[in-house]
């Protein structure tokens, strides 16, 4: 089994806070941009549609954490 790194999530985020301040500047949330960007038929740039992806995923991430 391979080993895990403790902090991997920490070289997906290359530039913190700019998702968030994109949606800020469209006067959304960071869950209602995501939702919008992932959306069929969206034209929103490969990045934005990257960045939402790992914006839920550290929504998740955040949830369990509550949990435990």
């Amino acid at each position: 089994m391979a080993t895990r790194k403790k902090n991997f999530i920490k070289g997906a985020i290359t530039k913190p806070g700019s998702f968030t301040a994109a949606a800020k500047r469209r006067g959304l949330s960071t869950a209602a941009l995501a939702k919008k960007v992932l959306k069929k038929g969206s034209k929103a740039s490969t990045t934005m549609k990257r960045r939402a992806v790992l914006a839920q995923t550290l929504r998740k991430l955040a949830r369990r954490r509550r949990k435990k």
